[in-house]
C-alpha cells in the first residue's frame, strides 16, 4: 500500500550534519522525498507536534518506571523525578521533548512509499539508541541513552522523530505541511 508518513531529523542531527545520510537511508528503501522544509519551531508548534491523550502520556510514565526497574534504577529515577505518578512522569518527559525540539534548527520531511510507515521505523531504529540495531540511523549515528536522558532530565537526543502509525501521520503530515497533493 502507497502511503506517507513524517520524519523530523532533530536539532542533535542537524547540528552534527547527519541530513543527507539520514534522507538516504530512507531513499536507499524505495521511499521517495515529496515535500521538506528546514525551520526552527516554536514551543506551540511543539506542544501541537507532541500532542499526547492522557492514555499516552500516563504511558510514558509507566514505561520509564518499568525500564527503571529492569535496570534497577528505580530508587534514583524516584529521586530524580520526585514522584512515582505516571501521568507526572510521563507529562516531565513531553516537556523535554518539546524543550529539545524547540533548542535549534530541524528538518521536516514527507516520504511516500510501498509500506511507508513501517519502513520509516524500521530503518529509524529503536528509540534508545544504545539499544538500536547496527543499519538502523539510531543504532549507527545515536549517541544518548534514554537512562542518561531521564538522569539528566531532558529529552533523549535520537536523531529522528518518525510518525508511529499511519493515523499519526496524517496527522503530522497535516500539521507540518498542510494539505499535500
Amino acid at each position: 500500500m502507497i502511503e506517507r508518513t513524517l520524519v523530523v531529523i532533530k536539532p542533535d542531527g542537524v547540528r552534527r550534519g547527519l541530513e543527507k545520510e539520514i534522507i538516504s537511508r530512507y531513499e536507499k528503501v524505495g521511499l521517495k522525498i515529496v515535500a521538506r522544509k528546514t525551520l526552527r519551531i516554536d514551543k506551540i508548534f511543539a506542544e501541537k507536534h507532541y500532542a499526547a491523550t492522557e492514555e499516552q502520556i500516563v504511558g510514558m510514565g509507566n514505561k520509564t518506571l518499568n525500564a527503571s526497574k529492569e535496570n534497577n534504577k528505580i530508587d534514583e529515577m524516584k529521586k530524580i523525578f520526585r514522584t512515582e505518578d505516571p501521568r507526572k512522569i510521563g507529562k516531565m518527559l513531553r516537556d523535554f521533548m518539546i524543550n529539545f525540539i524547540t533548542s535549534g534548527t530541524v528538518v521536516a520531511i514527507v516520504l511516500e512509499g510501498e509500506d511507508a510507515v513501517q519502513k520509516v521505523r524500521d530503518v529509524t531504529g529503536f528509540t534508545d539508541p544504545p539499544r538500536a540495531e547496527k543499519g538502523t540511523i539510531r543504532g549507527d549515528f545515536g549517541e544518548d541513552s534514554i537512562v542518561k536522558a531521564n538522569f539528566e532530565k531532558r529529552a533523549v537526543a535520537n536523531l529522528v522523530h518518525a510518525s508511529g502509525s499511519r493515523e499519526e501521520a496524517k496527522r503530522e503530515i497535516k500539521l507540518w505541511f498542510g494539505e499535500l497533493k
